[in-house]
């Protein structure tokens, strides 16, 4: 069968239940499923009594970014990354901020299509050095991600998941065996805000942090989007710096981020640039080493400094480097301590561009 006519594909994590419908085990979500239903992510539904991938190879769009804006500063900084990904969302999170895809019902926004193949034609044509399943989450098209992943591992090139999290113990483990990095949107810190706020629950994703962590090689950083009123207090933000710090460490990069109204939450103002640089002050007082703000300009906290003598790494505006600090073993030049992560021994100078690709021609 040509690649062009496969987008439905079997999956393997599901169950029958007493009552006759299916139970997709993808995320904690565990919709049931009746013959001809989707789940909540819209993508995986139930077809002659199995969970099925509808999304396979189609995407909403391919584009070439810098990969800090995945977000990853630590991460083969400067160089551009091929991103896409499908529609559907596994969370229901009332600000989403890529609502037009995540949320999208429609198989028409998926409106591009590649194999595996042909995008890593593409990232080696386009001179990317990692491809990324971002846009929404790509838990809930796995299966193509990590066929795009044992590409992306037979030819060199790094494979990056812009993930919330929220994903299933066995699964899980499959998942991450194909990813090289991920960024991990940690949305808030309290049960309340994961299940008001997001349909979701906040103890998953701190496990999903933990297991990352403690039994895997991925390089990940954590963003979490400031919202008024609802995630930005401090106690909130010395309590997760806590957690972090007690059960990742201090190297686990962090990303306060600013939230702008959208989707469904459209009655709360933007997120102040002084309650980022608030929270960062708080992170870093818990000990974080590497604790950045993002959706807004700010030198200072974009760029990245040695936690040992406090020079500049590495100095962004938005998402272009400036001043390079390290040495070729990514090292600090002043002191020689390493800095965490995985460096180039010369920075990319993809800047800040973005370059839409069209695939299907």
């Amino acid at each position: 069968m040509a690649f062009a006519s496969v987008n439905t594909v079997a999956t393997k994590y599901w169950h029958q239940l007493e009552d006759g419908r299916i139970q997709c085990d993808v995320c904690p979500r565990h919709c049931k499923l009746r013959e001809g239903q989707r789940g909540l992510c819209f993508v995986r539904a139930c077809e002659d009594n199995q969970v099925v991938l509808t999304s396979y190879g189609r995407s909403s769009g391919f584009c070439v970014d810098p990969i800090e804006k995945k977000p990853l500063n630590h991460f083969h900084p400067g160089t551009p990354v091929l991103s896409f990904g499908t529609a559907g969302c596994n969370l229901a999170c009332k600000f989403c901020q890529n609502w037009d895809m995540s949320k999208s019902r429609e198989m028409d926004t998926l409106a591009d299509r590649a194999s595996p193949e042909q995008l890593i034609i593409a990232a080696k044509s386009l001179g990317c050095r990692s491809i990324a399943y971002t846009y929404n989450d790509p838990v809930i098209f796995m299966e193509y991600a990590l066929d795009v992943a044992q590409a992306c591992r037979e030819n060199d090139i790094f494979s990056v998941a812009v993930t919330a999290g929220y994903i299933c113990k066995e699964p899980r483990v499959e998942f991450y065996q194909g990813v090289d990095a991920a960024n991990v949107d940690l949305k808030g810190f309290t049960e309340r805000f994961y299940k008001k706020i997001c349909g979701g629950q906040l103890e998953a994703v701190l496990d999903t942090l933990k297991y990352l962590k403690d039994e895997t090689n991925v390089w990940f950083e954590i963003t979490n989007l400031l919202i008024p009123d609802e995630n930005d207090s401090d106690a909130e933000i010395h309590q997760m710096s806590e957690w972090i710090m007690e059960n990742l460490g201090p190297f686990i990069p962090v990303h306060f981020t600013a939230f702008h109204p959208d989707w469904k939450m459209l009655d709360k103002p933007r997120t102040p640039a002084e309650t980022l640089t608030r929270a960062r002050s708080i992170a870093i007082s818990e000990g974080l080493h590497y604790v950045y703000t993002g959706n807004v300009f700010d030198v200072k906290g974009e760029s990245t400094y040695c936690h040992q003598c406090g020079a500049m790494l590495i100095e962004r505006n938005w998402y272009v480097l400036g001043y390079w600090g390290l040495d070729d073993q990514g090292c600090c030049a002043s002191c020689g301590t390493p800095l965490a992560g995985f460096f180039e021994p010369r920075p990319g100078i993809w800047g800040a561009r973005r370059l839409p690709v069209r695939m299907v021609s």
